[in-house]
């Protein structure tokens, strides 16, 4: 299921929202709300890791593509981005694990397609890599992005991977970039600042 207008958070809405509390931490501003939040760490320090599926490999090629295009958007620099192959889908999260673990990278995106095909391979390898990827995540305190596609069919895989703005691979760049740019900020951001007494809620 993808948003709709009746789940979609307006900016309006978000901004009244904000308005109401004394600190807003948000990723995807140049620079945090004033109320105590210094400045966004820019893109350009946000070093990113893609780990890659090499099965159906055409559409990991795409996605990729999209978070490149995404990255440069950004401001990013590619050529500062490590990109690690691996043979499937079900792969991804032990490479992402060990790129998350050594301190090279900010935020890791990882990126494949899962078809579902005639066989129940697909119930297997589909939600045992997003786990395995939510596990990568939690355990390392990194942004771990899944831009795995798990569609039905080759045609839906190629309609989400296009040259667009559809494209979940870019979409998977901007969520770590995002998140990763929150860390940031709540990291440089003091306790007191908060409103925590002794560092701790």
């Amino acid at each position: 299921m993808t948003s709709s207008e009746d789940t979609r958070l307006s900016p309006e809405t978000k901004e009244r929202l904000d308005a109401r509390v004394g600190t807003v931490l948000d990723g995807r501003r140049p620079e945090q709300v004033e109320r105590g939040v210094g400045r966004r760490p820019p893109l350009a320090g946000v070093r990113v890791g893609f780990v890659c599926a090499e099965f159906n490999g055409g559409i990991t090629a795409r996605l990729l593509a999209g978070a490149l295009d995404a990255l440069c958007e950004l401001g990013g620099d590619p050529k500062a981005a490590t990109a690690a192959w691996v043979p499937g889908a079900f792969e991804l999260p032990i490479v992402a694990q060990r790129l998350a673990a050594s301190g090279a990278v900010d935020a890791v995106v990882c990126l494949g397609a899962v078809v579902r095909g005639e066989t129940g391979h697909y119930d297997f390898v589909a939600g045992q890599c997003a786990a395995g990827i939510l596990r990568v995540q939690l355990d390392a305190g990194i942004p771990v992005a899944f831009g795995v596609l798990t569609t039905d069919t080759v045609e839906q895989a190629l309609a989400r991977s296009g040259p667009d703005d559809d494209n979940k691979g870019r979409e998977a760049l901007k969520v770590a970039v995002e998140v990763a740019t929150l860390l940031a900020a709540i990291d440089s951001t003091s306790a007191a600042t908060l409103g925590f007494a002794g560092g701790r809620p």
